[in-house]
C-alpha cells in the first residue's frame, strides 16, 4: 500500500516557481540544541540529586522509566520552552529529545507520557522536598571550582498566579489577585539559584523569612565555613529577627527601610540642605547621602541607617536603608543595595523564561517540586550561557535569546548499524559560536 504524504497546501508561487512542501523531511527535530544539555546536566547531576530524595516505591518489574529519567526529560523540555507535561504526549517521539535522554532516536524507547510525569509530580512528599531544597543549595555550592572569599545573596518575592482553589493560595492586596509569593534566593555576582520557595500568596513575616534564610545559610556553611555572607533584599526583610539572626550569625546585611515619621523629621535637615545646594549651584538636581544611628521600637540595638537625598525642580525626595557594613554612605547605597537591581532580571528570567509560574496542581507538594524542576532549567540555560565565548555578546543575553539562538535549531537524525548521524542546517547562522560552547561543555567534563 502507498502511504499518502501530506503536503502544505496555500503557499505563493515564488519567481514564477510553484512552491510545493511535502512532510518527507525524514527523522527532523526542531529542538537540536538539546544536545548540548546531556554533558551540562551530567557535570551538575541534577536529575540523580533531586531523583535520590524521593523514595521509589513503584513496582521494578512494571517499570519503564527512572525518576531521574523523567526529571531529565522534564527540565530538557522546560529549558527549551516546553513548559508543560502535556508537550511531552508529542515530545516523548522527537529524535533530539531521544538522544538527549540517552536513547536512540529510532530503536529506542520512546520517553514518558503526560500521565507518568503527573505521577512524578505528585510523588514527593514534603520531607523529600525539605531535601530537596538542601540538595539545591548543596549543588550551588559544589558548582564553584574553588571556595569563593565571600558571597551576596539577594533575596525577594514575586508574585505568581492561581488557577484555582489551590493550596497556600491567598488573596493579595497589592497584586489585586489570588496568587502564590514564593521567594527566590540568588547569588549576586553569578547569578547562579540558591533556592526557590513556594509558600502563601502574602508577604512574608520577620519570623518566616529569618527560619528560612537560616536553613541557607548554615547550609552553605556547612559546605563553605568560612565564606563572608551579605544578604540583600528591599524593605520588608529589614525586620528584627532577620537582621538579629545575620548579626548572631557573622553576616553582612543591607535592606531598604520603609520611612516613618521620626525618620522623616530625622531626614527634614538633610533634605533642606540639598535644596539649598541645588538652588546654590543651579543644576537640575542634587544628590547627597547621610547615614546616622537609628533605632526603632523593636529593635534591640542601635543600627547605621543611610539616607540618600535627591533635591530636584520638583522638590526633595529621601530614601533609606540599613545595614551594618563598613563604608561610606555613598558607595553603600550606589554601588551595593542599588545593584541588587539585577534581581528583578535573575527572577524575570526564572519566571517568564522557564515558566516557573505554571504551578497550577492543586497540591502545593506538587507544585513546590515543579518549582524545582524549572529551578533545574534554570541551571541548563545559565550554564549554556557561560558556555559561550567570554567577550561574546551571548554572555550577556537572555535565555530567551539563548533558546532561540542556540536550542532552536532544525537537525536531521539518521540511525545507522555504527553510528548515529547528525545533520545540521548549512545556513545556520551562529555556527561558530555554537562549536564553541559544545566545545566548551566538553572539555568541562562530568
Amino acid at each position: 500500500m502507498n502511504e499518502t504524504i501530506p503536503y502544505l497546501p496555500g503557499l505563493s508561487p515564488v519567481a514564477g516557481k510553484e512552491l510545493c512542501a511535502r512532510f518527507d523531511g525524514g527523522r527532523l527535530s526542531s529542538d537540536g540544541g538539546v544536545l548540548l544539555f546531556p554533558g551540562i546536566e551530567r557535570r551538575l547531576g541534577i536529575s540523580d540529586l533531586l531523583a535520590s530524595c524521593v523514595t521509589d516505591e513503584r513496582d521494578p518489574a512494571s517499570t519503564t522509566h527512572t525518576y531521574a529519567d523523567m526529571i531529565r526529560a522534564r527540565m530538557f523540555a522546560i529549558a527549551c520552552g516546553y513548559e508543560d507535561c502535556d508537550d511531552l504526549d508529542v515530545l516523548r517521539f522527537d529524535p533530539a529529545f531521544k538522544l538527549a535522554c540517552g536513547r536512540l532516536a529510532e530503536t529506542g524507547d520512546d520517553l514518558m507520557s503526560q500521565p507518568t510525569l503527573s505521577r512524578l509530580e505528585n510523588a514527593p512528599s514534603w520531607r523529600a522536598l525539605g531535601r530537596m531544597g538542601l540538595s539545591m543549595i548543596d549543588l550551588f555550592c559544589a558548582s564553584f571550582k574553588a571556595v569563593p572569599e565571600r558571597i551576596v545573596l539577594d533575596i525577594d518575592d514575586t508574585d505568581d498566579a492561581v488557577h484555582g482553589a489551590q493550596q497556600l493560595a491567598l488573596f493579595n492586596a497589592h497584586y489585586d489577585d489570588y496568587c502564590f509569593q514564593p521567594i527566590h534566593i540568588f547569588e549576586a555576582a553569578t547569578g547562579k539559584p540558591v533556592l526557590s520557595l513556594l509558600r502563601p500568596g502574602k508577604r512574608p513575616s520577620g519570623k518566616e523569612a529569618a527560619r528560612i534564610l537560616k536553613h541557607v545559610i548554615r547550609r552553605i556553611r556547612r559546605n563553605w565555613p568560612r565564606v563572608e555572607i551579605t544578604v540583600r533584599g528591599d524593605g520588608h526583610y529589614a525586620t528584627p529577627e532577620v537582621m538579629e539572626f545575620l548579626e548572631d550569625q557573622g553576616c553582612g546585611y543591607i535592606f531598604g527601610l520603609p520611612g516613618n515619621a521620626r525618620l522623616t523629621r530625622i531626614g527634614e535637615p538633610w533634605c533642606e540642605d540639598a535644596a539649598v545646594r541645588r538652588v546654590r549651584s543651579r543644576q537640575d538636581k542634587v544628590r547627597r547621602f547621610f547615614h546616622t544611628g537609628y533605632q526603632a521600637k523593636s529593635w534591640s540595638r542601635e543600627r547605621t541607617v543611610i539616607a540618600r537625598v535627591e533635591a530636584t525642580s520638583k522638590g526633595s525626595d529621601i530614601r533609606f536603608i540599613v545595614t551594618n557594613l563598613p563604608g561610606r554612605s555613598k558607595v553603600l547605597y550606589e554601588k551595593i543595595y542599588c545593584a541588587r537591581g539585577r534581581m528583578e532580571n535573575m527572577i524575570k528570567e526564572h519566571k517568564l523564561y522557564t515558566r516557573s509560574d505554571r504551578t497550577s496542581c492543586h497540591r502545593w507538594e506538587a507544585n513546590q517540586f515543579r518549582l524545582f524542576l524549572h529551578s533545574g532549567a534554570y541551571w541548563l540555560l545559565h550554564q549554556l550561557r557561560q558556555a559561550a565565548p567570554r567577550r561574546s555578546l551571548w554572555r550577556k543575553a537572555t535565555f530567551e535569546t539563548i533558546r532561540r539562538a542556540f536550542l532552536k535549531i532544525a537537525v536531521r537524525i539518521e540511525e545507522l548499524k555504527s553510528r548515529v548521524t547528525i545533520a545540521l542546517p548549512s545556513a545556520y547562522p551562529y555556527r561558530k559560536a555554537l562549536v564553541a560552547m559544545a566545545g566548551c561543555i566538553a572539555a568541562q567534563g562530568p
